[in-house]
């Protein structure tokens, strides 16, 4: 009967702690996403204002030249930033995990042995074995939702790192990109300077040739070798900038510093197609690292709860079961016995000096913080797109004016030259005309990989899109 009672008793006590843990609730506020005052349309880019929620923008048809891709590609494997950022995948999730475990019964294991004839008293009988072996339990009831609102903030960091790889994988695809182009801008900034110091060159025999004779002055010398000192600088510069941007290529793909082979020259590059810019407030569910600062603002909100939780009492369910040996009895000589336990405790702060009630406001202080950071970020991004649509509109504007501009100057060299053999115009004209095609030639280069350059900044600051064509034809297949 006593055992039918002590198992009664037991029962109720499981059975009433179990029901506390199932209705427990969760201290603080659920979160709610922050309203962030979006812009209705964009300053620049309104002929493309479509939705972009569900489309996606492919790095492969920015830039189509299949060098750049096997690039991206490359770097996508072996870049150290997204290798480093997959690892953070991996803790997070394993944090996570032993996070959602702390709300389940903590199970464990014991045992010990001893010889001898004291065990808190003296043996009548000599000395004996003594021994327990068994197992033990601890189970925390979440009677406030402690460890329910830090399993959300464990879920909502590693919710985060997943959007963080993504960002780390946009932002290398676009520095790949963009050190690409301008290896393709030195390279193109180098062949006219190459063809620039060849003509010069040419022109510098002649000159010399005409000096010997007396039919020229040593000014128009002195002026022929200036012209021909400046291209020949040039060169140089361009021929750095290559091997500068190479080093470059060569770290965002994690492999040592090497040349690479490009494929279309700049001036061949096929233009990116129209990239819809999409409504304003798609942005915030498109970019990942706005998408990881709201995971921030949920991680910290939950850690809001948990503090609260903190200023209340905490019951535990404590039991242990074994076998024992009865040799250190009073009543028994011998033999084994199975012993057991089960209880509940409480314990919770009484007068911590105002210490918990601080760490509330410490947990809030950081809510706000982290609310402000995705504001700003959000405003930074708006500003981002903005710049690249602008960038890209004026910019083609410029190029179309570069263009004439380099017509212009060339014929004009030309015409100059001509009027100069002639003995039409004086020498000084032929070389300002001269310096005006060099400059105008390398603006227009530069201009050309403004744009390009501009098409991926605007692809960043979109939020790009999938990582790979195989990811697009999956997400395509699954809808």
């Amino acid at each position: 009967m006593k055992n039918l009672i002590i198992s009664n008793k037991t029962r109720l006590l499981v059975s009433c702690l179990i029901l506390l843990s199932l209705w427990g609730c969760k201290m603080g506020k659920n979160y709610e996403a922050p309203e962030i005052d979006t812009p209705l349309e964009y300053r620049f880019g309104v002929d493309t204002l479509v939705s972009t929620e569900n489309d996606t923008i492919g790095w492969w048809t920015l830039i189509q030249d299949k060098v750049l891709d096997s690039l991206i590609v490359v770097a996508l494997e072996n870049n150290q930033d997204v290798k480093v950022a997959m690892q953070r995948i991996v803790e997070a999730e394993k944090l996570y995990r032993i996070q959602k475990v702390n709300t389940r019964p903590q199970f464990g294991y014991d045992g010990n042995y001893t010889y001898g004839n004291y065990g808190g008293f003296v043996l009548p009988n000599g000395a004996s074995d003594n021994y327990y072996v068994g197992a033990s339990l601890n189970w925390e009831i979440d009677l406030w939702g402690k460890n329910k609102r830090l399993s959300e903030a464990a879920n909502a960091n590693y919710l985060g790192t997943i959007y963080g790889l993504r960002a780390v994988q946009i932002s290398l695809i676009s520095e790949v990109t963009a050190a690409y182009v301008q290896l393709l801008e030195n390279k193109a900034s180098l062949v006219v300077a190459q063809e620039t110091l060849a003509s010069r060159d040419s022109s510098m025999i002649i000159m010399e040739a005409r000096y010997k004779q007396g039919t020229i002055p040593e000014l128009d010398l002195n002026q022929a070798q200036i012209q021909q000192a400046i291209a020949e600088s040039s060169v140089p510069i361009y021929k750095r900038g290559i091997a500068l941007s190479e080093n470059l290529l060569s770290v965002l793909i994690g492999a040592n510093p090497r040349s690479y082979l490009t494929g279309l020259a700049l001036e061949n590059q096929i233009k990116p197609p129209v990239i819809p810019a999409g409504i304003p407030s798609d942005l915030l569910k498109r970019r990942p690292d706005l998408l990881r600062a709201e995971q921030d603002i949920v991680a910290q909100n939950a850690q809001v709860g948990a503090a609260i939780a903190n200023r209340f009492p905490t019951i535990s369910i404590t039991g242990a079961g074994g076998i024992a040996s009865q040799a250190l009895s009073a009543t028994n000589t011998g033999g084994a016995a199975e012993a057991w336990n089960i209880g509940a405790g409480l314990t919770g702060p009484l007068f911590q000096w105002g210490r918990n009630k601080r760490q509330v406001e410490v947990e809030k202080a950081r809510l706000e913080a982290s609310i402000q950071e995705y504001e700003r970020s959000a405003i930074v991004a708006f500003r981002e797109v903005e710049d690249a649509l602008a960038s890209i509109q004026f910019y083609e504007e410029e190029r179309i004016a570069r263009e004439k501009h380099t017509r212009a100057a060339v014929n004009a060299e030309y015409l100059s030259k001509q009027r100069y053999d002639r003995g039409v115009t004086s020498y000084l004209e032929y070389l300002e005309q001269q310096r005006q095609a060099f400059d105008a030639e390398l603006n227009l280069v530069k201009v050309q990989s403004n744009i390009l350059t501009s098409y991926i900044q605007l692809y960043k600051a979109l939020g790009g899109g999938w990582i790979t064509p195989q990811e697009q034809q999956d997400a395509q297949g699954n809808n």
